[in-house]
């Protein structure tokens, strides 16, 4: 249950007020001539509305009272650039508005910090690369930008990558209508792991059971570390036949292991 319930200290969201259409219209009259009374009831009259879509990310990892509190900027927005005249319903117009500051927050908000001077360089390399461009036609090669901005290749690399939003490894990057597949599917597996005898034994006797393309697939992907993109290439058929089969083929071997 508390999944779907938001708790927000100071604030009884069991009893918050919703307005009715007829409401709205009035008040949003009065606010558009000046009244800023008009504008707190608009406001404390949707609270709601910003509930329903931080309970979404109730999932213990966001600070619930701070997306309030940014999910109301996000209302404040809307009460101040709505327009009654247009013919649209409040809400359709206020969620857009709402869920874009709150995912702004979370977005900024990542564990993954990068340190200022880093970023810093990042923004001198790109305009280093824009004046570039705009003298010679094309783009500087990494020999160039680290020999005329005297750094070394990593730091070039260190500074770009500052750039790009983490991403998540169960990230969904495709789906055909059926498995979907995930940023996970893309990796190949390089670390090494200690496997107990009796059940590499196992696995072995299980491997030597299952259809031969099904145990091809599982020794590509898990001993000599392909991607799923690579075998759909080498094999000439999509991805998603690959994971389908990569599934099926685990699935098999766990059934004759147990």
């Amino acid at each position: 249950m508390s999944k779907y319930k938001v708790n927000i200290p100071g604030i009884d969201t069991n009893n918050i007020r919703v307005l009715k259409k007829d409401e709205m219209e009035e008040l949003f009259r009065r606010y558009q001539n000046g009244d800023l009374e008009a504008k707190e009831e608009l406001i404390n009259g949707n609270l709601k509305l910003v509930l329903s879509i931080i309970k979404n990310y109730n999932n213990g990892k966001n600070d619930m009272n701070d997306l309030f509190q940014v999910g109301c900027v996000g209302l404040i927005k809307a009460v101040d650039n709505f327009d009654i005249n247009v013919g649209v319903m409040f809400s359709t117009y206020a969620v857009p508005l709402i869920l874009g500051e709150v995912k702004r927050y979370i977005r900024d908000s990542n564990v993954v910090r990068v340190t200022r001077s880093v970023r810093d360089l990042a923004y001198h390399i790109m305009k280093y690369k824009d004046a570039y461009v705009e003298v010679h036609g094309i783009e500087p090669d990494i020999e160039t930008i680290t020999r005329e901005l005297e750094i070394t290749e990593y730091e070039l690399r260190e500074a770009m990558d500052s750039l790009k939003e983490p991403v998540s490894i169960f990230e969904p990057i495709y789906n055909d209508g059926g498995d979907t597949i995930y940023l996970l599917d893309q990796l190949a597996d390089t670390k090494e792991r200690n496997v107990d005898k009796d059940l590499l034994i196992s696995l072995n006797k299980a491997l030597g059971k299952i259809k031969l393309r099904e145990k091809s697939i599982l020794i590509d992907r898990y001993i000599i570390g392909k991607t799923q993109m690579e075998l759909a290439s080498e094999l000439g058929v999509s991805q998603a036949q690959i994971s389908r089969i990569e599934k099926n083929a685990i699935n098999n071997v766990k059934k004759l292991i147990k």
